[in-house]
């Protein structure tokens, strides 16, 4: 398990419509990646699938229900 990186509020973050997931940078140049349905749940930590860093995803339920089917 890595270690959390940084926070971000999920507003900040981009969504794919395309794969019903949030994005956000990472400093290894990929990015950070968190899914709908993991958020609603109850999940918070976004992960990269390129190096072992976390970001906690800072979000109120009222938010992603935007984004839910």
């Amino acid at each position: 398990a890595g270690s959390v990186y940084d926070e971000v509020e999920i507003e900040d973050m981009e969504f794919s419509d395309e794969h019903k997931k949030f994005f956000y940078p990472c400093p290894c140049g990929d990015r950070f990646e968190i899914s709908v349905d993991d958020l609603l749940d109850g999940e918070d930590i976004a992960r990269c699938p390129s190096c072992s860093l976390l970001l906690r995803v800072v979000y109120d339920e009222e938010f992603l229900e935007k984004f839910a089917d």
